[in-house]
């Protein structure tokens, strides 16, 4: 695959990366988000969220081997991501509009639950919904992601996570992160997302298909306004205390968030399970795709029974 092949394209579809996949436009309700499903209809469902500043394609080692493993895949692009809705407003990402859009889509394609997997971003949407709607989550699982009340406490007490969370406030500005970020090709978001990983996660195609993400009218705008609404409106879950079973992954060399909020984030939970890998860092599930996806099916197994 070449940037050209992607320039022929609108986005980038499982075809076009070679994920046995069908893409298709889903309206949750205030949105309309780009899907990809794969997986046999009447297997148990698997709802993967992708992170910032990913999409769908977070997922593209996953969707096929749980296919095969016989769970029902389902891989949004969430809203304002690549080709999903791009709403204007910053309140339009508060996260219980994030989550609407998670249940939305459950709706939309009549599953009643799901397993419930996110990373980054996504986990913070996966925890939302964990805590909200409990009875529409068959399993939680989590990957370098804080349960948000563990993050809250850890910006008020943790200078070292303070420090790391300072790129944050470059996000606030208006405009200027979005400039800046189309400056060579996004080569400023690219080598962020090689210094932060082990050598070799990314390669030269992954990131053809990042940009043509990021390069989708409006879409990084509306990345950096999950950003700007977390910090502006301020949000809080109703309710701090996990009650369904919960599988957190951490990948001990994350650039962005200590080791002592994972360890923090399983005392919010009523049944968990905390993996930690000492040599991954927040790509933990591009990594370790191989751990990740034997510690996810685990984890599914052991909630259905």
């Amino acid at each position: 695959m070449t940037s050209t092949d992607l320039t022929l394209n609108r986005g980038v579809t499982p075809e076009l990366v070679h994920v046995r996949g069908e893409s298709q436009f889903v309206d949750v309700g205030d949105v309309e988000l780009h899907v990809v499903t794969a997986g046999p209809a009447d297997g148990e469902p698997v709802v993967l969220l992708h992170g910032f500043p990913e999409f769908w394609y977070a997922w593209h080692d996953y969707v096929g081997p749980l296919a095969d493993a016989g769970y029902r895949v389902v891989v949004p692009d969430q809203r304002g991501y690549h080709l999903s809705e791009k709403p204007t407003s910053v309140a339009d990402y508060h996260p219980d509009e994030l989550a609407g859009d998670v249940l939305g889509l459950m709706d939309a394609l009549d599953l009643s639950d799901a397993h419930l997997v996110g990373h980054d971003w996504g986990a913070f949407v996966a925890w939302w919904v964990g805590l909200h709607t409990p009875e529409r989550v068959r399993t939680l699982s989590v990957a370098n992601a804080p349960h948000p009340a563990a993050f809250r406490r850890a910006l008020r007490h943790d200078w070292e996570q303070r420090f790391r969370s300072l790129y944050v406030v470059l996000f606030q500005l208006p405009k200027v992160p979005e400039t800046l970020s189309k400056m060579g090709g996004y080569r400023m978001l690219c080598d962020g997302m090689r210094r932060s990983s082990q050598p070799g996660t990314f390669n030269a195609a992954d990131f053809d298909c990042y940009r043509q993400a990021w390069a989708q009218p409006g879409a990084y705008r509306s990345m950096l306004d999950w950003y700007r609404a977390i910090v502006r409106l301020n949000p809080r879950p109703n309710r701090e205390q996990v009650d369904v079973p919960t599988l957190v992954l951490w990948g001990a060399k994350d650039a962005f968030l200590t080791r002592s909020l994972a360890l923090q984030s399983v005392e919010y939970c009523e049944e968990s399970h905390l993996v930690v890998l000492d040599e991954a860092t927040h790509w933990i599930h591009h990594e370790e795709p191989v751990r990740v996806r034997r510690e996810l099916t685990d984890h599914f197994r052991m909630g259905s029974t």
